[in-house]
């Protein structure tokens, strides 16, 4: 499936030059977003919203050389707008409870091991955000109080109690509940696929509604009805397949692509369904770095 850039639609030809300028960027701004979300999915809705809200408002910078910050700048604060959606914020943070964190005689250091990328998650949004951005991404303390709209102060003390926080942790894994499973989900998800690997475009609709939404990252967002998005999986020239699977625990459709290894997962597909009716189907196709992002990928047998 190739992008399909329509000149009067969202995605133009201005802001498909604007993603070409800050391709380099994206996968740590993913890295970061999937960090503080705790979510590789969701993580990039996050920075894709940001993307577009930076270019909606590139005029607004000054200079080149400030691309980056900004643009985590704004990535940070719609990461945390997403946590303070009070379900997300509670499913993000699960099993983070402040009193039962006991504190180190001596808190970490600068040379905190870098495993703690995937432990953040155990902190609250301002620790969180303050240790990734300085033991991960290796920023200032002053380029952090600015992203984070805080100060120097302010960051010192978020970055000595998150890292002392980290350091109490248990040596094992972190481990979490299993998310409760929707059966009706899976049996759509598993017809979706039955249909999908067969080419049956009209029964693969016939499982939407009317007015299902459709993004493709790059490329399209609007009505699925006004999209391309079953033809451009019919001419593709790549060899491909879909499975039911996981992403990180969330049930999702995942596109295999063959290897010498056999079928190794390429990318996923989010589905969002209402009373057994599909409303929203979410095509990461076009993000190559969010497999690497995440935890755990699980592709179920065919």
């Amino acid at each position: 499936m190739q992008p399909r850039l329509s000149p009067t639609g969202l995605f133009d030809v201005r802001y498909a030059a604007f993603l070409e300028t800050v391709a380099h960027l994206r996968g740590r701004l993913h890295r970061y977003c999937a960090r503080m979300t705790g979510s590789t999915l969701d993580a990039e809705d996050v920075m894709q919203e940001a993307l577009f809200e930076a270019y909606r408002k590139i005029e607004k910078l000054d200079e080149t050389s400030a691309l980056r910050p900004w643009l985590f700048r704004i990535a940070h604060n719609r990461c945390i707008d997403f946590l303070r959606n009070r379900q997300v914020r509670e499913r993000a943070e699960a099993g983070f409870v402040e009193d039962e964190i006991i504190l180190p005689v001596e808190p970490a250091g600068h040379g905190a091991d870098r495993a703690i990328e995937r432990l953040v998650i155990n902190l609250p949004p301002k620790e969180r955000a303050c240790v990734l951005l300085k033991d991960v991404f290796d920023y200032s303390l002053e380029e952090i109080a600015d992203l984070v709209g805080s100060t120097v102060g302010g960051v010192k003390a978020a970055l000595s109690r998150g890292r002392s926080k980290l350091a109490a942790l248990p040596g094992g894994p972190t481990v979490r509940s299993e998310p409760e499973r929707d059966p009706e989900l899976s049996r759509l998800l598993s017809r979706y696929v039955e249909l999908f690997n067969r080419r049956d475009w009209d029964g693969v609709r016939a499982l939407t509604s009317a007015d299902a939404q459709l993004r493709v990252a790059d490329c399209f967002r609007g009505r699925l009805s006004e999209s391309p998005y079953f033809v451009e999986y019919e001419k593709a020239q790549m060899t491909w397949k879909m499975v039911t699977g996981e992403i990180d625990g969330e049930a999702v459709l995942l596109v295999l692509h063959p290897s010498d290894d056999g079928w190794k997962p390429a990318h996923a597909v989010r589905i969002k369904a209402v009373d057994g009716i599909i409303s929203r189907i979410t095509d990461y196709y076009a993000c190559p770095w969010m497999m690497p992002a995440a935890g755990k990928v699980v592709a179920n047998p065919t």
